[in-house]
């Protein structure tokens, strides 16, 4: 084997060396040096000609040749090559070839029979290729993919390739222009273009229009996105897409995005001028001209530090909605209903190792059209932290929070059927009285101002003693400073007292906590079973149910709020009295795999007042089996054999007559190439909350693989009562490393303003993408359900 070293570009030095000598692959020189190894290398002295026979591996300005013979011409600098020719340049791309005939500096030259494959795995193939003034490279009849070859076939035709009579490479300006194209999938031509450009697989933004995306409404017709992204510097850029619609005219849309060092924003606006605002005759949408801003951002102080915003104005509510301009479901295909209201905000936040705050105003713009009764936050604050250090022997935190927030009208549900019927509850001009009682009506949100600060400490120590009973006493202590100003709206006066007023609230609590866990093993597995027992003891709730519950609206007992010192959901309510909370935690491990985890209890009012009897003006514990002296008992049973399976029940049964008030039971199974689920819920009227009568329905979700790439997904909800599904989502999709192509039919809740229940909408969504080319997507949709 023969090694050589020569530089360029006149008196070339030769090192000749024979014999069986073992040469190490030498790194690319970088010093103009030009580095071959071969089995044979010969000189030719009055031509001036090196020539490199047999495995020649050649370096040069960080590229490598790999050929059965090179020759390197030292007079007219160009290197030829010939046979089983590999080259890699210094990006990694990487040339096959059988004749290659280039310049030293690789600049300019014709390669024969050539197929490139680049680092981002792109993939080009021609009969012959020509470079010239190191930029400019043409291929002849060529072809390009970004899909792999087949594994089994690699001389299959790939998923998708693009033929181009000619295809150009502009190095400089980092694009692909191609001339008398086809698209062809599978080999099977199936678009022609005379003529497309895009930016080479390199380039991550680059100005031009990109792919159309299609769209269709009742309401404006057919419309097509034509999008033009302009990268207007390296931190910032700017899409501008214009709709074309066939009844409305034409939707302005615009997108401006920048990043800089300590984060990003990106502002959006819409605006159309209607062509005809009485296709919305009767809704927001009837007016001459709609639009809207869009703007959020967040940057990072430092490593533990953020803060942001979020910006949505609209010049109505329903302008989203209209054109379709909001997401209808998340990218796994799950239910998410149209959103009921756009969030702006200002926020900071900041975690520690074992703290947290968040500070932030908040403004919800209501789809709803019932503005004036949605609150302005501002602000809330939330601070939290667990001290480091033991305080007499124990775990010491503490936690505060801040609310004031403003609502102008006043926002009730009804709870009975004459109350929904006739929308007594709906303040009304003509009906000044209203009727508005705690009988038929709930205070969802109070008109006028509402202020409250809260801070919380709390201790505990944990002992276990000789016999393995765990023994964990605690204590804690909050107070609460509370102003409220009530405007004396219609029916307000009959759930709270109107006019300024302040009170102050503390409540003191200490109390025990019990576990003895029993362990027993055997040779199938190990068995622990926990008793499980508390004892609280705390004075009564101040000013129960006479201040208002802004954040303490949701009431669900069952086990995982069985053994909570506080079973209300936010700060408005606090719970007081002395309880106690029993029950049972058994869990079983099998050795060859599989868990049964259950739990069982129940909660006592032991003296003083009981939180959950008590009316609030959403009468929040009523109908929760907590309000009455002796709770619901609560159960719940899981049971995993493997990774495969996952089975749950949860139960919430009335104490004096054993019937089920509340029932869940959930199936999942995951396998390699499908998944199902199914929820199963049973829930009994809550009258007093508004659920009039009882609950009973299906979730189904399920995902298969069934080939490769290709994924269906569906899932259905099937109302028991009224015998009907009501809302249901089926997609199917291909996805590969260079393909994408997914279709999916929705439905989902819209809303209006006024007493009008929500609306069934539908939609269908198609979505196509060919990697480092395009991708499009296109959404129809019309009518509404009722």
């Amino acid at each position: 084997m023969v090694a050589s070293a020569f530089s360029t570009p006149a008196s070339a030095q030769f090192t000749y060396n024979r014999g069986p000598t073992r040469v190490v692959p030498p790194r690319p020189p970088s010093d103009g040096q030009m580095l071959v190894q071969a089995v044979e290398v010969d000189y030719d002295y009055n031509n001036s000609r090196v020539s490199a026979v047999g495995n020649v591996q050649m370096f040069y300005n960080g590229t490598s040749v790999e050929a059965d013979k090179v020759i390197y011409d030292q007079k007219t600098k160009r290197l030829h090559a010939e046979g089983n020719i590999r080259m890699t340049d210094a990006d990694g791309k990487i040339t096959y070839a059988n004749i290659m005939d280039l310049s030293d500096d690789y600049r300019d030259g014709f390669v024969d029979s050539l197929r490139v494959d680049t680092a981002d795995n792109t993939r080009m193939a021609a009969t012959r290729s020509d470079r010239s003034s190191g930029n400019y490279t043409v291929f002849e009849n060529g072809v390009y993919t970004a899909c792999a070859p087949c594994r089994d076939d690699p001389k299959k035709p790939p998923l998708w390739q693009v033929k181009g009579e000619r295809i150009i490479h502009d190095q400089n300006e980092k694009m692909l222009y191609f001339e008398n194209a086809q698209l062809e999938f599978f080999g099977v031509p199936m678009a022609y273009l005379p003529y497309f450009s895009t930016p080479d697989p390199t380039v991550k933004r680059k100005t031009g229009f990109l792919m159309p995306a299609f769209t269709s409404y009742t309401t404006f017709g057919y419309g097509v996105d034509v999008p033009f992204y302009w990268a207007i510097a390296p931190d910032y850029d700017a899409t501008f897409i214009p709709r074309i619609t066939t009844k409305q005219g034409v939707l302005m849309q615009a997108e401006f995005r920048q990043r800089l060092m300590n984060g990003s924003y990106q502002i959006r606006a819409y605006g159309i001028d209607q062509a005809d605002p009485g296709a919305f005759a009767g809704q927001p949408g009837d007016r001459q001209f709609r639009g809207g801003v869009e703007t959020k951002g967040q940057f990072a102080l430092n490593d533990k530090w953020v803060w942001g915003w979020d910006g949505v104005v609209l010049s109505d509510y329903y302008f989203l909605s209209d054109y379709r301009l909001a997401q209808y479901m998340d990218p796994m295909g799950s239910f998410l209903n149209l959103p009921t209201d756009a969030v702006s905000q200002l926020y900071l936040t900041g975690v520690g190792n074992r703290s947290y705050f968040d500070a932030r105003t908040i403004y919800y713009l209501s789809f709803s059209g019932n503005q004036s009764q949605v609150p302005v936050v501002a602000p809330v604050i939330d601070y939290s932290n667990v001290v480091n250090h033991n305080v007499l022997g124990g775990e010491f935190s503490y936690k505060g929070n801040f609310t004031s927030l403003t609502r102008d009208t006043a926002a009730f549900d009804a709870t009975n059927a004459t109350a929904f019927a006739n929308g007594s509850c709906l303040p009304t001009t003509a009906d000044p009285a209203n009727n508005i009682t705690r009988a038929n009506c709930l205070l969802r949100g109070m008109p006028g101002t509402y202020t409250r600060a809260t801070g919380e400490v709390d201790w505990r120590r944990s002992f276990t003693d000789s016999a393995g009973e765990i023994w964990t006493p605690f204590a804690s202590l909050r107070a609460d400073a509370i102003d409220t100003s009530v405007a004396n709206q219609p029916g307000v006066s009959n759930f709270l007292p109107t006019g300024e007023s302040q009170a102050l609230r503390a409540m003191p609590t200490v109390g025990l906590e019990y576990r003895y866990p029993f362990i027993n093993v055997q040779p199938w597995g190990t068995t622990t079973i926990e008793p499980i027992a508390q004892v609280i003891a705390r004075p009564n709730e101040s000013y129960a149910g006479k201040l208002p519950n802004e954040d303490a609206q949701s009431m669900v007992f069952d086990t995982s709020n069985l053994f909570s010192v506080d079973k209300f959901s936010g700060y408005d309510r606090v719970e007081g009295g002395g309880r106690a909370n029993a029950g049972v935690q058994a869990t079983t491990q099998f050795d060859h795999g599989g868990t049964v985890t259950a739990v069982f209890g129940q909660s006592y009012q032991l003296f003083g007042l009981n939180s959950f009897a008590v009316a609030d003006a959403t009468n929040t514990g009523l109908d929760s089996g907590l309000d009455k002296p002796v709770s619901d008992y609560v159960g719940s049973l899981s049971y995993s054999p493997n990774h495969t399976y996952t089975f749950a029940t949860r139960a919430r049964v009335d104490e004096a007559t054993g019937e089920v008030n509340r029932f869940e039971a959930e199936g999942k199974a995951n396998f390699d190439r499908w998944s199902v689920s199914m929820l199963y819920g049973d829930y009994a009227a809550q009258p007093e909350l508004g659920y009039l009568t009882r609950r009973e329905g299906i979730l189904t979700t399920a995902t298969a693989k069934v080939a490769a790439n290709w994924v269906v997904t569906g899932a259905a909800r099937w109302d028991l009562v009224a015998n009907q599904i009501n809302q249901y989502v089926i997609g199917a999709g291909y996805v590969d490393d260079c393909f994408i192509l997914a279709a999916n039919y929705v439905t989902a809740y819209s809303y209006v303003a006024g007493a009008t229940p929500p609306t069934l909408s539908h939609a269908f969504m198609l979505q196509l993408g060919l990697r480092t080319i395009a991708q499009t997507s296109s959404t129809a949709g019309g009518g509404q359900i009722q």
